[in-house]
């Protein structure tokens, strides 16, 4: 219903008793003049793209992820994945070479934007379905339960970890509906313009923190000198604490100054006190029935490969496309990770301001790249070369497949509350941590990360679903991994697989630990994203 198996190039046997038992290489596309090795293909192995009457010898070994020629590739022309342009050939290229970095450079793309040209129906409403949640008294959705301890400046991060670290597991575990105590703590907050662009993007970020559904109660701590003054935060946002049970209204955010209070030792001592207070409080939530239209997604991936395209990332947009079904809300991230492909998200965009809001941020990359002699082309990691991607081009148009194929409904800016339901895009950096913090201020309750190298990542107060591209890695790491979308590569489909990541998200979002979260990770990767100087 949601989605396209790819086609696959058939393997032909080196002998009559060589039987693979899945295709050794995928045809993505008929306009494509490259396969993609779904395994680590050996130098002289006869292959045969389906429908077409000529074998193709490879003249390598092609390793997993990576890219053969099935067709002459003449220097100076594009090389194509997915029926898109990744790029273009430094030197004449025969059927059978590997395709990478030495023969490929992203060169220019002339892009056709045709705005709103290709909307996609809303999807048929499915309805009925819930998720076991927590309701908060203003109506917000929650998925865990945390407190939160939100430092306004580094000058005070280390003060609240000693806060949090009062509240070991034997003492938590008289509260079992809290699922811990969080210090949200970064390496900005001064040194910064008051009120400039920096400090209201990271007042923007911490408020999205404090009034997220998955934090029951929180405190701010800053210095008390910094530029970004948690009186600022607090008056700024119009923050309140959310209502407790027991309480009639909300109240005032608790904001605390260490040289106000006298050091290090009293400010501890302070929030320890008023956290154990709220401790009661906020473990009077009990998980009930809240519909599947609540949940809002975010969409990221980290330490990509060349067949995150093919498996987790298309197998993510189907389970997109479900939950937008569901009336849920989706949110695509990484801005320099679209480059290549904004125009196909252009054409789905339900409005032209829509789609150019999304063209202004690319603009605005390019330019800002620029003032540092940087080219977005610089992106793909030695990592993710590793794994097979050549260009920022092909990373863009496999990473995008994670937004399935409905209609874009918004484009916010880093860390905005995102209020659309349906597929939406935040402009973050590629960078995973900035970026998943960007998504989780912005409202997401679940995020779903894909992998091909194997990140190994968290993101409190929000779970992190982690979803592998290959069956290899997988298997080397499943302590971390959630879902092996490596199976696709094997044979299972693509709709099979979105299914299943679907089901977790369900199953997650109703207390299902994830991997990430047995292993208490998600602290140190709140990062938010500081864009100007430092002074």
């Amino acid at each position: 219903m949601f989605g396209h198996d790819p086609v696959f190039l058939v393997e032909i046997p080196s002998s009559p008793m060589a039987v693979a038992t899945a295709p050794a290489s995928l045809f993505l596309h008929p306009d494509d003049n490259i396969a993609i090795a779904a395994r680590t293909i050996p130098k002289d192995t006869p292959l045969q793209p389906s429908g077409l009457p000529y074998e193709i010898l490879t003249r390598e070994q092609i390793d997993l992820g990576h890219k053969v020629a099935i067709k002459p590739i003449p220097k100076g022309t594009p090389v194509r994945k997915f029926g898109q342009i990744i790029g273009f050939a430094t030197t004449d290229i025969q059927p059978g070479q590997w395709v990478h970095v030495h023969n490929i450079e992203a060169g220019t793309l002339s892009l056709d934007y045709a705005y709103c040209s290709e909307v996609p129906p809303d999807p048929e409403p499915i309805v009925g379905r819930t998720f076991m949640g927590f309701r908060r008294p203003d109506g917000r959705a929650a998925t865990r339960n945390y407190i939160g301890i939100i430092s306004s400046v580094n000058c005070s991060a280390h003060t609240s970890k000693l806060v949090a670290a009062k509240f070991d597991k034997a003492l938590l575990e008289q509260f079992p509906n809290i699922d811990g105590v969080v210090p949200l703590i970064h390496k900005g907050g001064c040194a910064m313009e008051y009120g400039g662009e920096d400090h209201l993007q990271l007042t923007r970020t911490l408020a999205g923190f404090a009034r997220h559904a998955n934090i029951g109660a929180y405190v701010i701590l800053g210095l008390g000198c910094e530029t970004g003054q948690a009186s600022f935060l607090s008056e700024h946002e119009g923050l309140v604490q959310l209502t407790l049970p027991g309480q009639k209204s909300p109240t005032l955010p608790l904001v605390m100054n260490m040289q106000d209070l006298g050091g290090i030792r009293k400010t501890v001592n302070r929030a320890v006190e008023v956290l154990k207070e709220l401790l009661p409080e906020a473990n009077k939530v009990k998980r009930v029935p809240i519909p599947v239209s609540e949940i809002m997604l975010g969409l990221n991936c980290g330490g990509s490969d060349g067949n995150s395209g093919v498996t987790a990332n298309p197998a993510l947009g189907i389970a997109s496309d479900i939950l937008v079904a569901h009336g849920g809300t989706t949110v695509l991230a990484e801005t320099p990770e679209i480059y290549g492909a904004e125009h196909l998200m252009t054409r789905r965009a339900k409005t032209r301001e829509i789609g150019e809001k999304l063209i202004e941020r690319i603009k605005w990359w390019e330019d800002y790249t620029a003032k540092f002699g940087v080219v977005i082309n610089n992106n793909p990691s030695v990592g993710n070369k590793k794994g097979g991607l050549t260009t920022i081009y092909e990373k863009s148009l496999g990473a995008v497949a994670k937004g399935g194929s409905t209609a874009l409904t918004g484009v916010y800016n880093y860390a905005e509350k995102v209020t659309a339901k349906g597929f939406t895009i935040m402009d973050t950096p590629g960078y995973d941590p900035v970026s998943v913090t960007g998504l989780v201020a912005g409202g997401a309750n679940v995020v779903c990360f894909t992998t091909g190298r194997g990140s190994c990542f968290g993101c409190k107060p929000t779970p992190s679903i982690k979803i592998a591209t290959n069956t290899p890695m997988y298997e080397r790491m499943e302590d971390d991994m959630d879902i092996n979308a490596g199976k696709i590569l094997d044979g299972a489909t693509l709709q099979e697989v979105g299914e299943e990541i679907f089901e977790m998200i369900v199953a997650v979002a109703s207390g299902q630990k994830t991997k990430s979260e047995a292993q208490d990770v998600g602290e140190e990767e709140f990062a938010p994203w500081p864009i100007g100087p430092v002074l």
